[in-house]
């Protein structure tokens, strides 16, 4: 059946997100610096004239090979809670049917903010849809609020952020969830060095270390807002905000390097040994700098900023994989535009 309008929506994914775990509630406020990268999050929102589907809304959720009209009024969450939270934010009008396609080329459970891309697209489309003109950032907002009310999940609000503007962004949380964000400048030059040097490594596996990550929580609320950690993160993320507005991309490596430096101290699990193999060759292979992304574990991925020399970054990544085989380079590209709907 034909539909009578369709609605594209894409959102990135997220990476070198210096000052992690300060854009939480534990932290209260904090400073995050991330970069916006393809791989997309794509959804394809098919609109159709009412009560001419078997379902007024149906999920197709491309990568799990998943396709379900879900119960929007059901007191328990079906397949897919996350993206059946996200009707319940921005609610479909009554008077049409859809059918929503998701895809994502990332791996799930990557620690690149897959998630929140997914809302944020997910959201971005149900608002044209709905014709209410939502702010980028309430976009964000939005995306936030359907983890943590509508799921009952901690999260930080960076991922949405990142997802919603794209670019490279310096976040300033003025108080938990509240932030204001600050798009920083990538001309031409500064782009190409860091798609010449960057590379993304998957772990091989998704991150699934919430026990941990408790431990670390608690740890935190029990040190403070202002502890040491935390301002060590924050410091890093303005760190790296300067290094970049200055071009100087050894400066960014270094703040990296010493974002990850004081995650492995917020818990040593954070950065599992694979990583840290995978550092061990990246510095041999004289690469500027490294951040475990995320908020880290036993998976996830990390990202290199690689030698300056010419094809020193593939000859790393080369090395790391031939290391171990079971680790994954994911090709990126920044991305600049953030949320695009049309």
């Amino acid at each position: 059946m034909t539909g009578i309008r369709t609605i594209h929506a894409t959102a990135p994914i997220r990476i070198c997100d210096n000052g992690g775990w300060t854009d939480t509630w534990v932290a209260r406020h904090g400073k995050v610096f991330n970069i916006a990268v393809h791989p997309l999050v794509t959804v394809r929102l098919d609109v159709f004239s009412h009560r001419t589907r078997d379902a007024r809304v149906v999920l197709n959720v491309e990568d799990r090979g998943m396709r379900y009209a879900p119960d929007l009024h059901a007191s328990n969450w079906g397949p897919q809670p996350l993206l059946e939270a996200a009707f319940r934010e921005i609610r479909p009008p009554d008077d049409v049917d859809i059918e929503v396609s998701i895809r994502c080329d990332a791996p799930a459970g990557a620690s690149t903010g897959t998630s929140a891309a997914v809302l944020v697209a997910l959201l971005g489309a149900l608002d044209r849809l709905s014709g209410s003109g939502r702010t980028k950032q309430e976009i964000a907002g939005a995306a936030h609020t359907v983890e943590t009310v509508h799921l009952g999940q901690q999260s930080g609000i960076q991922d949405q952020l990142c997802a919603a503007f794209g670019g490279a962004n310096f976040i300033e949380m003025t108080e938990y969830p509240r932030a204001v964000v600050s798009p920083l400048p990538l001309p031409d030059s500064i782009c190409r060095a860091l798609g010449q040097r960057l590379a993304l490594i998957y772990l091989g596996r998704p991150h699934s270390s919430s026990a941990v990550h408790e431990k670390v929580v608690k740890n935190l609320e029990q040190l403070g807002p202002d502890c040491a950690p935390l301002d060590a993160l924050r410091r890093a993320a303005e760190r790296a905000r300067d290094a970049l507005v200055a071009g100087d991309l050894e400066a960014l490596g270094s703040a990296m390097r010493d974002n990850t430096k004081v995650q492995a101290g917020l818990h040593p699990e954070l950065v599992h040994a694979d990583s840290w193999r995978a550092i061990e060759i990246a510095d041999a292979h004289g690469a500027s700098g490294w951040k475990v992304n995320g908020a880290g574990g036993d998976g996830g991925s990390i990202t290199f900023l690689g030698s300056s020399k010419p094809d020193s970054t593939r000859a790393m990544v080369q090395a790391i994989v031939a290391d171990n085989p079971r680790l994954v380079p994911i090709p990126i590209a920044i991305s600049h535009d953030g949320l695009r709907v049309w």
